[in-house]
């Protein structure tokens, strides 16, 4: 049985997350003819052909996606080995912050990374709204947190993008006659101004029907049938389902979410730890990714 060469899988991710041959040479700190010719040892190694041509770019062949699963995993054990040997086991507290809506997708992936890389560290969980999350980590009060507000103050990494959808009970039924009865949380929300911004757009009138003072009372209201919310896909369940533009509804922009710190961080271990994550984006990207939204038909009057 022949050994895969881990240089040339990290350069194979390399090329799938920078979406190009290019990109990933510049990444490596490569030239782009010493890329394509480690894809080519690459394909002598496996048997396969890794991409092909689609348009003027390449993409990944069957053979390549499932290769590029396996090569994640093997260097995720490589550099939690080679990490763990050289820099030891990190000790101490992580305080990390993560908003309600993401608290059951992204944020247990990010634990399980961080866990697994440093068993010692103690980790001090907080969930609550974004703006107030971003207001303790500006204080020193949090290490680091999720967020889908952006901040030029701190550093920051794109966790993923997050489809924002419109979400109602499973048994509501909307009248495009009537204005939208919105469900809104109480305070800054990023999710209210987007929902407000795309129906002014749209011509579409709203009203501020219900508010809650977090995502519980939010979807209990849905939950209730009392009317409409913008939300990320992550927030859907099986009580709730999605209204799309044949509902009449206008189309929501995508969110990034992020992982921040604070770029005068004193604590070593925030910045390992943060450093750690970078270096594992793809994984923890796969892992938390819901997929696509589901649009339900509506039930009928």
């Amino acid at each position: 049985m022949k050994t895969l060469d881990l240089e040339l899988l990290r350069s194979l991710v390399a090329i799938y997350e920078q979406d190009s041959f290019a990109g990933a040479a510049v990444h490596l700190g490569k030239t782009q003819s010493a890329v394509t010719q480690q894809m080519q040892r690459l394909e002598d190694q496996i048997g396969h052909p890794l991409f092909e041509k689609q348009g003027r770019s390449k993409r990944l062949t069957p053979h390549g996606n499932k290769l590029l699963d396996y090569a994640r995993h093997l260097l995720a054990i490589n550099d939690d080995a080679l990490r763990s040997l050289q820099q030891g086991n990190l000790e101490g507290v992580l305080r990390i912050g993560a908003p309600h809506d993401v608290a059951d997708t992204m944020l247990p992936t990010l634990l399980a990374q961080v866990a697994r890389a440093s068993p010692l560290l103690r980790l001090d969980i907080h969930v609550g709204r974004s703006p107030f999350l971003m207001e303790s980590l500006k204080r020193g009060e949090l290490d680091m947190s999720i967020s889908n507000r952006k901040d030029p103050a701190l550093d920051g990494v794109v966790l993923r993008t997050s489809p924002t959808v419109w979400l109602c009970s499973a048994g509501y039924v909307h009248d495009r006659s009537k204005p939208v009865p919105l469900i809104l949380v109480d305070g800054p929300s990023v999710f209210h101004r987007l929902a407000r911004e795309a129906l002014d757009a749209a011509g579409i009138a709203w009203s501020p029907n219900y508010t809650a003072s977090s995502l519980i009372g939010i979807k209990a209201a849905l939950r209730a049938g009392l009317g409409v919310t913008a939300r990320g896909i992550e927030t859907a369940g099986s009580d709730l389902r999605v209204l799309g533009e044949n509902d009449g509804l206008p189309r929501l922009p995508d969110l990034d979410y992020y992982l921040f710190i604070r770029r005068n961080v004193i604590n070593p271990v925030t910045r390992k730890v943060f450093d750690m994550l970078k270096a594992n984006l793809g994984l923890i990207r796969s892992a938390a990714d819901p997929g696509p939204p589901a649009v339900q038909p509506q039930t009928p009057a």
